[in-house]
């Protein structure tokens, strides 16, 4: 198991997103309730050693949210869909724990979460 510098590996978590069965708020308070910052906030204790989080607005996955990325330098980029901030926290962390310890991001189909093989948005090759 490798472990990589916390530089090195991003959680982004997008806070403007909804799940795709919650309905639009009808005002600010509401709005401040939205599940993409709940799921930020539930993420903020207990993620893995060497992961940096961070929220960002709107990842343009409305229909799959809460939607997440996962990033680092020299690795495969994944977008990831249809996190439940009540319920898939703790398979967000296993997920997370496994892209962190695998060298170029790429994790073995049968070592992934079950959510992450069903809800995986895009996969993008590194830059270098």
């Amino acid at each position: 198991m490798t472990l990589h510098s916390p530089c090195e590996v991003e959680l982004l978590v997008c806070t403007t997103c909804r799940c795709a069965v919650t309905t639009a708020p009808s005002s600010d308070e509401a709005d401040a309730r939205r599940d993409g910052k709940r799921l930020l906030a539930a993420l903020e204790v207990g993620l893995p050693e060497g992961i940096v989080l961070r929220g960002v607005e709107c990842l343009s996955n409305c229909k799959r949210g809460c939607t997440i990325v996962l990033r680092g330098s020299g690795r495969w980029t994944y977008v990831y869909g249809g996190f439940d901030p009540d319920t898939d926290c703790d398979t967000l962390r296993n997920g997370v724990e496994k892209y962190r310890d695998a060298p170029d991001g790429r994790v073995p189909w049968r070592a992934r979460p079950e959510h992450f093989k069903r809800n995986c948005i895009a996969r993008i090759p590194p830059l270098e």
